[in-house]
């Protein structure tokens, strides 16, 4: 079959499955694109020619920024549990260079996402071609080798025969759970509309098992000495354990042996908040309760969590205790020194049968006092007469649904989330924080609709976040994809501002205000009306100036069919306390008093990390 390397490409795309427990679904759900020279006349031709409607095997969506594109890909494949991905398609030059951080994204969250940017010509007879890098140590480097470190797989289709090995292997990368990111396939613009002739099993339908490794029984014997011999176990469950289907067996074995289950952000939902060994979320956004359990624990069993330093306290928080990592990537079973079971983490819960044996039973007690303690406070912080943040997030949490998704991303609303969302449902807490990507949000948001159409999606966002990447909305409306977006006005960013008058920086470049008389960003607020820059964007909006109005317009939102835009301006007060310590480096010497104090806490804290062997 004669066809362009773009037309075999978008043609292999649409008969790629991916199959697991018996359920096929397609691999690549569509595709998002921006057109430019450097892809409209290969990927974008090819794309024309077989239709690309929604009612295609391979969908086209015109997106408005390539790094959102990007985000919305996670979204959707974070939604699917990793088993269905979108490719991106951008020209060369900035299109190209815009996906580096959702590719970052994608990669540190370990979610697919097939990347598709155009690139030089690989002939070189018109060079320098507009936007080309020109790297006077060599003619073979573009921008697109920018995506090199944060991608999992790339490769640069140079000849049309390098085409089915660079599709085959990009598949198989996408559908590894241990080894998946962004994939990236660099397509010159010249070969991309080059003509090849092409074997018809390329095209053929092709279905990827995605694999659910079973624990080696050495492994398992070992892991299982471990419990036996533990009398305070504490389980952190990470999004391992939403991806693999494994919430239930999560519940049923920590119901069973009285463990107490602690949750990462990418785990939270894993166990609904009102399990009896619910303990909340876990680290530097961690409740009181997971944190002095963590504390006290002599075993800790990970379960699909890859440990960042939010999760540990920055190595401050796990006492003495040993480590149990359940993990399917090696490389992250074996962090922390602990003892390693490769595994899916379904199989290998199913697996961990330990007749005989529970955890002691005053420490199920103390999980159970502890946790009734941290929810009482819940209640207090999400609920007032003053739109503080938390009971912003209290309200949105008492109209969403149990299946409705509460999707979020950067600022001090993760910690917020983490912290006091009841979640009630795996897929219904979505908070990208493995970046924690400041813009995510509403592009993430609509993703996660894409995949779930059956759900509300409820888009917390900040004004700082906002002002980065809002033009999504417009793809919303455009598709008629409906999203909740409640727009949370601080003037500015309150969590860093915080952060930095905590380390001896007075909030500097921290708060959207004017020049003051001295020349500081110390003056008025910027005049920026942010709901009427949504209105202008497509959607619908409507404005709340107080805890009535704003569940009055939650509820009018969650009940319209169209993409509705709250905004409310927040206003300062309490907020769940931090009950444990993240490793934020302090000038060493400085002419600040404040930050010479800073200084001296830091290093007394710092005594406490240690290095989990």
């Amino acid at each position: 079959m004669r066809l362009t390397v773009a037309q075999a490409l978008v043609r292999f795309l649409a008969g790629q499955w991916s199959e697991r427990d018996g359920v096929e679904q397609r691999l690549v759900a569509g595709v998002f694109g921006i057109f430019g020279h450097g892809n409209v006349a290969g990927i974008g031709q090819a794309l024309a020619e077989r239709g690309a409607g929604t009612g295609d095997a391979l969908p086209y969506y015109l997106a408005r920024n390539e790094q959102a594109m990007v985000h919305t890909a996670v979204g959707y494949a974070r939604m699917r549990d990793r088993l269905s991905a979108f490719a991106c398609t951008t020209s060369i030059g900035p299109g190209a260079t815009n996906l580096v951080t959702g590719a970052a994204l994608a990669t540190i969250n370990r979610l697919p996402v097939l990347l598709l940017p155009g690139d030089v010509f690989a002939t070189r007879v018109a060079n320098p071609v507009l936007q080309e890098l020109e790297d006077p140590r060599s003619y073979d480097v573009t921008v697109n080798d920018a995506l090199r470190p944060v991608s999992r797989f790339f490769d640069r289709i140079n000849r049309p025969e390098q085409l089915p090995s660079a599709l085959l292997a990009a598949m198989r990368v996408l559908t590894d759970p241990a080894e998946t990111g962004a994939v990236t396939l660099a397509l010159p613009q010249d070969v991309q509309a080059e003509a090849c002739d092409w074997p018809e099993e390329l095209f053929a339908r092709r279905v990827w098992h995605v694999a659910r490794p079973v624990p080696e029984p050495a492994a398992l014997d070992r892991a299982l000495g471990l419990i036996r011999t533990s009398r305070r176990p504490l389980i952190v469950a990470g999004g391992g354990a939403v991806y693999s289907g494994a919430c239930g067996e999560l519940a049923a074995f920590a119901a069973r042996y009285g463990v107490p289950v602690a949750e990462t952000q990418a785990g939270k939902g894993s166990v609904p908040y009102d399990h009896p060994c619910a303990v909340g979320a876990i680290g530097h956004t961690g409740s009181a309760a997971a944190n002095a359990l963590a504390r006290e624990a002599d075993l800790v069993i990970g379960i699909g969590t890859r440990y960042s330093d939010f999760t540990t306290a920055s190595r401050t928080l796990f006492g003495r205790a040993r480590f149990l990592n359940v993990n399917v990537a090696a490389f992250d079973a074996a962090k922390n020194a602990g003892e390693m079971l490769v595994a899916d983490a379904r199989e290998a819960l199913r697996a961990m049968e330990v007749p005989g044996w529970t955890a002691d039973p005053g420490w199920t007690a103390r999980a159970t006092a502890l946790t009734h303690d941290w929810q009482e406070q819940v209640s207090l912080l999400t609920t007032g007469d003053a739109l503080t943040q938390p009971v912003v997030l209290g309200m949105v949490n008492e109209v969403a649904r149990p299946a409705d998704v509460v999707v979020n991303a950067a600022g001090s609303m993760p910690g917020d989330l983490h912290k006091l969302w009841r979640a009630r449902d795996p897929k219904g807490y979505h908070v990208e924080y493995g970046y924690s990507c400041m813009g995510y949000e509403i592009a993430g948001g609509l993703g996660v609709k894409l995949a779930a159409p059956e759900r509300e999606v409820f888009v917390l966002v900040g004004d700082g976040s906002y002002l980065m990447m809002a033009q999504e909305i417009a793809t919303a409306v455009q598709e008629g994809v409906k999203l909740v977006i409640v727009l949370v006005d601080n003037h500015g960013f309150a969590s860093i501002g915080g952060l930095s008058e905590s380390v001896g920086a007075r909030r500097l470049g921290t708060a959207y205000r004017m020049r003051g008389p001295e020349g500081e960003l110390d003056g008025a607020f910027v005049p920026v009306d942010l709901a009427a820059n949504a209105a202008s964007l497509g959607a619908d909006v409507l404005r709340a100036d107080g805890p009535e109005a704003l569940r009055v317009a939650l509820t009018k939102a969650r009940e319209s069919a169209r993409t509705t835009v709250v905004y409310t301006e927040t206003v300062p007060g309490p907020g769940p306390a931090t009950t444990a310590w993240w490793d934020v480096p302090v000038a060493e010497v400085s002419g600040r008093e404040d930050a010479r104090r800073a200084r001296a806490a830091y290093e007394a804290a710092r005594r406490e990390q240690r290095p989990y062997l």
